[in-house]
């Protein structure tokens, strides 16, 4: 539960839009410095105010789509997140200088989505399916009855 002083505090330095939306999508009053933003459109903060903030939860995501879920935190900013790193990745100097250039683009999770992979097999199947074959009649071709 927020406290009415923490709520009057964001409101008066987010904004009510902002406090609007992080009490839509994280329940909770937060607010506190823009660290950066990922590829995504992701953007990430902390607050260091120990007054403010339970410990381990003073950095948090503010996810730029409304269908979120997890996989869609790149790695390098999972570890900050996490408390593995203690810089952010746009500040890092080790991510900086180990993150090759060739490096692919960080892809999320599309499992569920029309975009999920599906496998295929190149060998032909050891059992066919049934697939009658009509052949054509030999017979007379005026129609006429034999009994006749």
């Amino acid at each position: 539960m927020v406290s009415l002083a923490r709520t009057i505090r964001h409101i008066r330095a987010a904004g009510f839009k902002e406090w609007f939306r992080s009490m839509t999508y994280i329940g909770d009053a937060k607010y506190g410095k823009h660290v950066g933003t990922d590829q995504f459109g992701n953007r990430y903060y902390e607050n260091l105010n120990p007054s403010e903030e339970i410990p381990g939860r003073h950095r948090w995501i503010d996810f730029s789509q409304d269908d979120f879920n997890a996989s869609q935190v790149p790695p390098e900013w999972h570890s900050w997140l996490s408390h593995i790193r203690h810089l952010p990745p746009n500040e890092d100097p080790i991510i900086k200088q180990w993150t090759p250039t060739w490096k692919a683009a960080f892809v999320e999770n599309m499992t569920g989505t029309r975009g999920s992979f599906k496998t295929y097999s190149t060998t032909a199947p050891k059992i066919r399916a049934w697939d009658p074959v009509v052949k054509p009649r030999v017979g007379s071709g005026s129609g006429a009855s034999p009994s006749a």
